[in-house]
């Protein structure tokens, strides 16, 4: 259903959104992060919009030998909501 921070169109007599919502970017980006980590706790700090892209940070937990630590991540998304980039580190 459209909301107001979405942008839709009709193409070919369907309903499709130009650019997915802060919402969506932030479920995206976090289904991506515990696809790729296998983790299920993420935890999202900041959702920005910069021109055409989303950027979703946030941390997630890990277990490093025994002994939990905290990764950070930056998802970059398309305004449209695909992956563009993702990147991880130790904080």
């Amino acid at each position: 259903m459209p909301s107001g921070t979405d942008i839709w169109a009709i193409v070919g007599g369907k309903l499709v959104a130009d650019k997915i919502s802060r919402e969506a970017a932030e479920q995206v980006a976090a289904d991506a992060v515990k696809k790729k980590k296998n983790t299920e706790k993420v935890d999202v700090a900041t959702v920005d919009e910069n021109d055409d892209e989303w950027v979703v940070r946030g941390t997630y937990p890990i277990d490093m030998e025994g002994h939990p630590w905290t990764e950070q991540f930056e998802v970059v998304l398309s305004s449209k909501g695909k992956v563009k980039s993702m990147d991880t580190s130790l904080l």
